[in-house]
Order: structure tokens, then C-alpha cells, then sequence
């Protein structure tokens, strides 16, 4: 059974102009110990599932439908009390956006002390200490003045490291990190990579790795969901998809990656065109319009099969 099985998720709102559909039919699982990465463009529904994920679409127009079953339980049918005892605790999630997702009338270090506890049977002066050795294994000088400080007193990249160590304070079995690394630069990024892999070694944590940044997926995931305009492309292990992708959009965005070895581009190839607005998106593949190599039945909507030990969702997978 793996640790987390995502089965059939649809993310719908209720507007003035009917029911728009974020995220359609999206499937996956993440083995015990496993780094999933899912990747896209902006708008894909990469966040959108996560937040499903940690059941924190709050909106009362949404609708959200499926199964995610974690540990064996339906977490969308769990009462409010057990959802907040496993969230930060046995499922954490690093957000994309640490200056929204910090509370900014207390401290750092108070924040990350107050998690800790509410996890944890531990005295407050181990929590204190836990959490300054937190901030300091981010890298972050000074950790024990940087946990006095409020949110807006540190810059955006030690904004990031804090909202990992406040994600990290737990040791949870499921770690997702939505986009951990934006904000920092190439060495603390690789820091925070080496992170991720040490909490999967020390504690057999799984991840599910939300990012657009391929070199990031190429180093530390083990499997990839390519998703697009709310519906995966293309999923199956790491080496094998960017060894030989199957899917047109997978194929661009590998396409897209500067190469350090061979002649020198004039400018690296592009996807034509913008992903549909979630309104807008075509009766058929959603891609269709962006692609290449599109045919007549691509008026139609090609289900996700399995094709060569992987999911492809092309009527031409594997003949690109």
C-alpha cells in the first residue's frame, strides 16, 4: 500500500458563469519513502492538488471530489479534529509563498516552537532548542537572534528557509514542498536538496515535490507527473522520461533546458502559445492547440495509458 494514493481528484468552483474545472481526473501515488516531483507550467494545478492534499481549500465554492488516502484513511472524509493532527505533524508542507504562510505578529522561533508542541510531548525549553537547531541546519546565521525576529524583519530567501524548518520540526512521513527552492540562491538551494534527501535516509519520509525546475527534478526525484491544464500528461520514473519523453508538452520542456555540451543556440526552442484559461480549456486535448504534431483524433481527449512502463496521455505517445 503506498503512503499516499491520490485516486480520480477533482478541484471545481462554483462561479457566476457555472462550474469551472481547476483540476480534472488527476491520479498518482507516493511510496513510503519515495520523491515524487509533479511539474508544469503556472496554472497547471500543481499547488492546487497540494492544498487538496493538506485539505486546505477552504473556499465554499469549491468543490473538491476523489479519494486521497493516506495511511490507509480518506483524508477528504476525516473529521476537522484528526485532519489537524495530521496536518504538520505526520503530513508538512513547505508553501510557496513564506510571507503569506508566516504569521506575521509572532516570532520565527515561536512558530516553529508552537508546532512542535502541538505534535509532540516534549518540554517547551527542548522545543526552543529544537527549533534554533532548525534554523540553524537551514543555514541561517545567528539562529538563536533569528528565532527573536518577526517575519518581516528577514529577507525573502531566509523567509523560505524558516517556513522549511517549521515544515521539517516534526519529522513528518510526507513532506510536500510546493516550489522550496524559489527564493534562494544556487548554494542554499542545494542545501535544501540535500535536506530533503537526509530526512528520507534518517526517517524514510516520503516527498511529493512540486516545482517547474527540471535540474531540481533531475537530481533528487525518483518518479515525475507532467501535468497540464489540470490533468497529467505524462508520469513514470525520472531517468526514463528524461532519457525518452512521450509526451509533446514533456518534450518542449525538455526541449526548453540549456545545454552545456553540443554547438551554442540563438535562443532556446519555445512552446508556441499560453496554456487555456480553465474556462477556455478545448473539448479535446488540452495541449492540442500548443502542439506540433497534433492529428484529427486529438479532437478528442486521450486518456492517461499505460505505454512502455510508464502513463502517457497521446494518441501518438512514443511516435514524437
Amino acid at each position: 500500500m503506498p503512503l499516499l494514493d491520490v485516486q480520480d481528484l477533482r478541484i471545481s468552483f462554483r462561479t457566476a458563469r457555472g462550474i469551472i474545472r481547476i483540476v480534472e481526473g488527476v491520479s498518482f501515488a507516493v511510496a513510503q519513502g519515495e520523491i515524487l516531483s509533479i511539474v508544469g507550467e503556472s496554472g497547471s494545478g500543481k499547488s492546487l492538488t497540494a492544498l487538496a492534499v493538506m485539505r486546505l481549500i477552504t473556499d465554499p465554492n469549491a468543490l473538491v471530489e476523489g479519494r486521497i488516502i493516506f495511511k490507509g484513511e480518506d483524508i477528504l472524509a476525516l473529521p476537522d479534529s484528526a485532519m489537524r493532527r495530521l496536518r504538520g505533524g505526520a503530513i508538512a508542507m513547505i508553501f510557496q509563498d513564506p510571507m503569506t504562510a508566516l504569521t506575521p505578529v509572532y516570532t520565527v522561533g515561536a512558530q516553529i516552537v508552537e508546532q512542535i508542541l502541538a505534535h509532540q510531548k516534549i518540554p517547551k525549553a527542548a522545543a526552543k532548542a529544537r527549533a534554533v537547531d532548525l534554523l540553524g541546519a537551514m543555514g541561517i546565521p545567528s539562529p538563536l537572534d533569528a528565532a527573536r525576529r518577526f517575519p518581516h524583519q528577514l529577507s525573502g530567501g531566509m523567509r523560505q528557509r524558516v517556513m522549511i524548518a517549521l515544515a521539517l520540526s516534526c519529522d513528518p512521513a510526507l513532506l510536500i514542498a510546493d516550489e522550496p527552492t524559489t527564493a534562494l540562491d544556487v548554494t542554499v538551494q542545494a542545501q535544501i536538496l540535500e535536506l530533503l534527501l537526509k530526512l528520507r535516509a534518517d526517517f524514510g519520509s516520503s516527498v511529493l515535490l512540486i516545482t517547474h525546475d527540471m535540474g531540481v527534478v533531475a537530481q533528487v526525484a525518483d518518479r515525475v507527473a507532467v501535468m497540464y491544464a489540470g490533468t497529467i500528461a505524462e508520469a513514470g520514473a525520472t531517468a526514463d522520461i528524461f532519457a525518452r519523453p512521450m509526451h509533446p508538452y514533456t518534450i518542449g520542456l525538455l526541449n526548453a533546458i540549456p545545454r552545456l555540451q553540443g554547438p551554442k543556440l540563438a535562443a532556446l526552442p519555445a512552446i508556441p502559445g499560453a496554456p487555456p484559461a480553465p474556462q477556455e480549456k478545448p473539448a479535446g486535448c488540452a495541449f492540442a492547440p500548443r502542439c506540433t504534431f497534433r492529428i484529427a483524433a486529438c479532437e478528442a481527449r486521450p486518456a492517461l495509458l499505460q505505454t512502455s512502463g510508464r502513463q502517457v496521455a497521446c494518441f501518438r505517445a512514443g511516435a514524437v
